[in-house]
């Protein structure tokens, strides 16, 4: 009997403490509080590549002796993009090249990107002269997949390019030469010989692919048999990354899940996006598009909720840094996705650096910036009351 006692005693001490541990162990976060996260619908097979891409992107650490350089902006994916996030100041990047549509005439000397640090007996890049440049803040990497699915033909049939309509309104496609590394994605639209791109600052990238291989190269001083071109050296190099990690990265930035709007019944969260609505900012930040047919099942023709369009707009002199990219023009900003905004503070030192270079510390300050096809958006919303202002805002602060 005595022993039976000392047996129970043991059952209860250990469920005692595992309740106690329970109890200090921190909640895990709601879903909708963090960005990171794969879509839902993948199968194990995908969630396999989805974990090596997460790994390739946030624990990849680069040094000199495992091909890091000789020049480069940082050592890893995530250094740049905590948490899946936006950047900040400090991780920022300089593009430098042409202030027309020529093209950019200083990729010989290194172009377009800023490689501002080297490894020991090196030394890093400097802006060559004549050339002119853009403060690049990184942008936050969720939902990219949803972006990546929509249709082409979705995007030409949003562009009002010489403003028929007469609403001030004109966006349109950046027109832009590809890689031979890309596979199209269904329903790609060629015009002489150009193709729309829709990712990066002035959308001069064609897809996740593109963008990857890029960042490895431009970012990390990193080639791969898709992008061999070694910037300091000017010359192709053997890859120091194998094609099955970029691959992995390529999947895992496809398949981060969509940021989750929250208070979303909140009354004034309801009545903020009406406001966003009425003076004219869902014009270019388009609440609502659909995927077409695309390699992902989980991510084929699904609506989604991101808050662009995709497209180029002339953003005013304000915001013209003097810099291009394919067929944009100094002033031409692609509209950025709203959704994931709110939380755009958790992964930039607890406050706002909004717009293509971070200049911006609060939402309104980023709205009251808005030039050229921006302006009058920003007119009706200096216009508005203080109290329907701050719905306004926290209806942004709610994606």
């Amino acid at each position: 009997m005595a022993k039976k006692w000392v047996v129970m005693g043991s059952l209860i001490t250990i469920i005692v403490a595992a309740l106690a541990c329970e109890k200090m162990l921190p909640k895990a976060p709601a879903d909708d509080e963090i960005l990171d996260g794969p879509v839902e619908g993948l199968t194990g097979e995908q969630h396999q590549m989805f974990l090596r891409g997460d790994i390739a992107f946030n624990d990849d650490v680069f040094t000199k002796e495992n091909g890091l350089g000789p020049l480069f902006v940082s050592t890893s994916c995530g250094s740049c993009h905590a948490g899946d996030g936006k950047g900040h100041p400090f991780t920022t990047l300089t593009r430098f090249g042409q202030s027309d549509s020529t093209g950019n005439h200083f990729l010989h000397q290194g172009g377009p990107q800023l490689q501002n640090r080297a490894v020991p007996s090196f030394m890093p890049e400097q802006i060559p002269p004549g050339a002119t440049f853009s403060k690049f803040t990184p942008p936050a990497n969720t939902g990219l997949g949803f972006l990546d699915a929509v249709p082409d033909n979705t995007l030409l049939s949003m562009a009002d390019e010489h403003d028929a309509d007469g609403d001030g309104v004109s966006g349109r496609v950046n027109w832009i030469t590809l890689p031979a590394y890309i596979t199209y994605r269904p329903g790609t639209v060629e015009k002489n010989n150009k193709y729309i791109g829709r990712f990066g600052k002035k959308a001069a990238v064609y897809d996740l692919m593109q963008q990857t291989a890029n960042a490895y190269n431009q970012d990390m001083g990193i080639v791969s048999s898709y992008e061999p071109y070694d910037s300091y050296l000017h010359e192709d190099l053997d890859p120091e990354v194998t094609n099955q990690k970029v691959l992995d990265l390529v999947f895992y930035l496809r398949t981060l899940k969509a940021p989750i709007q929250r208070n979303q019944n909140d009354a004034e969260v309801i009545n903020g996006k009406q406001l966003f609505i009425n003076v004219g900012c869902a014009k270019c930040h388009t609440p609502e598009l659909k995927t077409g047919d695309y390699s992902i099942a989980a991510l084929a023709n699904k609506t989604f909720q991101p808050y662009t369009d995709l497209l180029l707009h002339d953003m005013g002199s304000g915001l013209n840094d003097g810099y291009t990219e394919g067929s944009a023009h100094a002033e031409d900003w692609r509209t950025p996705a709203l959704w994931g905004l709110g939380l755009s503070k958790r992964s930039q030192g607890k406050q706002y650096f909004l717009l293509h270079d971070g200049r911006a510390t609060t939402i309104e300050q980023a709205i009251t910036a808005h030039g050229g096809e921006g302006q009058g958006s920003n007119n009706r919303f200096q216009q508005l009351s203080a109290s329907d202002k701050a719905q306004l805002i926290k209806f942004l602060e709610s994606l």
